[in-house]
Parts: structure tokens; sequence; C-alpha cells
């Protein structure tokens, strides 16, 4: 039995503090490493080598600053993560390894107010699927990331709101998705995830925090603090879409009057182009038509950029991010959405705010919230289960 404080918890806790920072990176190098866990550089040196006999990480030979460096992953061989993403309107599924490597990624058309049971069979299915793509193994699965369009009871993993999605009401979507995969499962709502796919691949990478603005069918905000998402007590933390914008306006789904959403999202956005456009209109091809200059499409996302900017400037006085990234299908719009945007945040925003603040559009598109799904479980699984106890009390007896 180890005793706390003594030289074998110690190094134990020197491992897991290793396997941790690379864990939540993907890769480091030893510098980053010694750097990121304060541990000296003859400490990490050792740790690596010793997880790398263990079969834990990997040690590959690359460059920084134009030097050579050793950079440092968990082993592709040590276990799969599987994201699944259930959109308004679509569900995509990737598979990945503990290295940061997707090895298979798919989506397909999904209505997701259809039944929750629906849903869980397809995305059984393309699980299934995509494993048998990746050639990888059911039981090496160590982990599944769950995201739902609503917001969730992280302690419960229960739905906190019926009204967003009707017909999931009376589901536990954590707990549907372990019973019929027999894996623990991790879930959040998609905003959330969208925000740590960013951070963890994409727009916000070497950001210590961010707010992470999804607008698609609602409206929703992701928010990383001190490099880890903020939820809330209740998991409702980001909910920007129902910041009120004018108490006499449309009625939104919450209940409330002129909700930010009622002025931004695809179902309250798309009417207006529905005499020019015709009913087929999508937020899709709103945004190609902008980029090619329709003025119709082009006034509207201008329209949506300067509501979204006066929720992001009340961001901005609350929390005073760093980095705003924009995604969903607004993002591919580009300045003509980030323009406007910019603009209400500099007329709303504390101007200390909002000149330290860095507006940009998300790098990962679609695939935001499925890769957020698989950081997810990258991040929650343990650092002891990738050292095992009778591993780490081998090594430490050394």
């Amino acid at each position: 039995m180890e005793t706390p404080g003594s030289q074998s918890s110690l190094h134990r806790a020197n491992l897991e503090r290793v396997v941790r920072a690379v864990r939540a990176a993907g890769s480091l190098t030893q510098a980053d490493i010694a750097r990121g866990t304060g541990l000296s550089a003859a400490t990490v040196s050792n740790i690596v080598r010793e997880l790398k006999e263990l079969g834990t990480v990997e040690v590959r030979t690359t460059s920084a600053g134009g030097r050579r460096a050793r950079s440092v992953s968990l082993s592709s061989d040590a276990g799969i993560v599987v994201g699944v993403d259930f959109g308004h309107s679509h569900l995509r599924v990737a598979v990945g390894n503990l290295a940061h490597q997707v090895l298979a990624e798919e989506a397909e058309p999904f209505d997701v107010d259809a039944s929750a049971d629906q849903g869980f069979d397809r995305a059984e299915k393309l699980v299934g699927r995509l494993l048998t793509v990746a050639g990888v193994d059911r039981a090496k699965i160590i982990g599944i990331g769950l995201g739902v369009p609503g917001p969730i009871d992280v302690e419960t993993g229960a739905l906190g709101s019926t009204a967003i999605l009707p017909g999931w009401r009376g589901t536990n979507p954590r707990e549907e998705l372990a019973a019929r995969t027999g894996v623990r499962v991790h879930v959040d709502n998609d905003a959330n995830l969208g925000a740590l796919g960013e951070f963890v691949w994409g727009s916000g990478r070497g950001a210590g925090d961010l707010a992470y603005i999804k607008v698609a069918s609602g409206v929703g905000a992701g928010l990383v603090i001190n490099g880890q998402i903020y939820r809330g007590p209740g998991g409702t933390a980001g909910e920007i879409g129902h910041i009120t914008l004018d108490e006499s306006g449309p009625v939104c789904r919450c209940g409330n009057r002129g909700c930010l959403e009622t002025f931004t999202a695809a179902r309250h956005v798309l009417p207006l182009l529905l005499a020019s456009h015709g009913p087929d209109l999508t937020m899709q091809r709103v945004v190609q038509l902008a980029r090619d200059g329709d003025p119709g499409c082009r006034r509207v996302i201008a329209d949506i950029g300067r509501h979204i900017g006066t929720g992001v400037a009340q961001l901005c006085n609350l929390l005073n991010p760093s980095r705003v990234v924009l995604g969903g299908d607004l993002a591919e719009a580009g300045e003509i959405a980030l323009t406007p945007i910019r603009e209400s945040v500099s007329r709303y925003a504390i101007p200390s705010a909002a000149r330290q603040l860095s507006l940009v559009p998300g790098a990962l598109g679609g695939r935001a919230e499925v890769l957020g799904a698989l950081a997810l479980v990258l991040r929650e699984m343990g650092d002891g289960m990738l050292l095992g106890p009778a591993r780490g009390a081998a090594s430490s007896a050394r």
C-alpha cells in the first residue's frame, strides 16, 4: 500500500500528471510537458521513457523552433474513443484513438425531433459501421462522447428542457446509450462540445479561454474558462440565444419574447427570404448565395451578425473572454458575418474588453461538435486507467 507523501505515491502522481498533460493536448514535446507540469526536464525525460516502456505513450522525433525535439502522444493502441453528435438535422459519428487521430468519421441526415429510440438505433448502426471501417474491435472502446442540441444536467445526464427536444421527453441520453453499448458515456450539449472541439483541435488552440457561438437551428454558446468547460450548476451556462433583445418581439420556444434566437436562428430567418428565394432555402444555401453576392442574403446575414454581436458584447462585459469562435453555418459567411459582429461588439462592449477580444471563424465547420465529443472522453477518462495499479506499483518500486 502506498503511503501519501511517500516516494512511490509521488512518483505515481508525476506519472499521472504527465499522462494528463499529453491526454489533454493530443501531443506535446518534452519541453512543453516540463513547462506545463512544472517538472524538471530530467524528470520528464525519465517519466516519458518509463511510460513508453509501459506502452502508454509513443515518442516521435519532430522539430520545435527549428530544433529537434521529441513529440509525446498517447499510444494509438491504448484504446478507442467514439464521438456521437446529434444535430437538429444530422447525426455524425467519429472513431478516434488516444493519440487524437480520427480513424473513421461519417455524417448522415437525421431529424433529431423524431423519437430518441430512432436516434439511438441509427447511432448504434453507424458506430458499428465505422468500427468496421477503422478495423478496430468494439472491446477496445474505452468511452463514448455524446452531444445533443439542448441543455444537459451533467450530473444525471438528463435533458434539462423537454421543450427543445419533445421527441426525447422522459429519456436520459447518457443512460440510454450506455445501456445499448455497455460502454461509459459522457454527455454534453452541442455548443459545449463545439467549444471543446475548437479549443483542442481548431481555432481555439492556444487560448486560455474562449466562447464558441453556434448559430444553426438555435443559438448557443459554449464557454471554456481556464481550459475547462464552464457549464454552471444546472448545465445551462452559455444559453446566449435567450438573451432578451426586444420585450415586445416574437415569442420564443422558451416562452419569453424577443430572445436573440428569434432574430438569428434559421427557422426565424429563412421566412424573410421566402418570397424572393422560394420555400426550399437552407442556411447553408443562404450563406453560399451571400458569398456569391446576392443582396438579400447578404443583408439577412449582416442583420444576424449585428444581433449576434449584441450577445457577444454582453459576454465580453460579463466574462471578458480573449477569443470568440463563430461556428455553425454562419461561420462560412466569413467577413459578411464577422464585420457586423465586430461593429456591435465595439458599440456595446466595454472598450477594454472589446480591444482584447479576438473574433475568428471556426476551423472545424460541422465537425466541431463530434470532435469535441472525442475530446470530452479523452479529458474525462481517468489517468490511472492508462497506467493500471499493477504497472504503477511496479514502476514506483524501481
